[in-house]
């Protein structure tokens, strides 16, 4: 990134850090720029965040890692990341209208990771977000073996997962009655 570009982007989350101060109550915006400041990979990140429509910003900080974390708190899934697959398994098992790119693969070249439930839980805390869309959330890998990745819906979130082992479950024991 230039330093125009990182000048930029830094007043964009400054901006969104002061309109949202309810999502990191105690927390100072010198602090998180003079830390992004020197860590041109975390800038890189969250600029590519934005360049997909999402709004990263700050929701708290891990004092054991010495990190700031961020979520992106665009309202719905943003519009540069939708209609892809869970994983690089999903993407190969689709047969018709297979979608450019899978969830898993965005983020890793995006230098960020999904959410897990509990992250997801927590965003929810924070304001209205998926309202109307969906979001991929980090499946465990012993129900991704069942064959259904977690996607969250604000609504529906904590019942999700277990759904979806409830049916995997089922559906084996169907087709094993034989």
């Amino acid at each position: 990134m230039s330093a125009k570009q990182s000048e930029e982007l830094l007043e964009t989350l400054k901006t969104r850090f002061e309109k949202n101060m309810k999502r990191h109550k105690g927390l100072d915006w010198a602090k998180v720029q003079a830390k992004l400041e020197t860590d041109a990979g975390k800038l890189w990140c969250l600029n590519e965040m934005e360049m997909t429509g999402g709004e990263p910003d700050v929701v708290g900080y891990d004092k054991k890692a010495g990190e700031y974390i961020f979520y992106d708190c665009a309202a719905e899934s943003p519009k540069g990341r939708r209609n892809v697959c869970y994983d690089h398994e999903a993407l190969e098992a689709r047969k018709q209208h297979k979608p450019g790119d899978s969830a898993v693969n965005m983020a890793a070249n995006m230098g960020i990771e999904l959410l897990t439930e509990e992250q997801y839980r927590e965003l929810q805390k924070l304001g209205n977000f998926d309202a109307k869309t969906q979001s991929w959330i980090m499946t465990p890998a012993d129900i991704r073996k069942l064959g259904a990745p977690c996607f969250a819906i604000a609504v529906t979130i904590m019942y999700l997962c277990i759904i979806t082992v409830q049916n995997r479950i089922m559906q084996a024991e169907v087709s094993g009655a034989g």
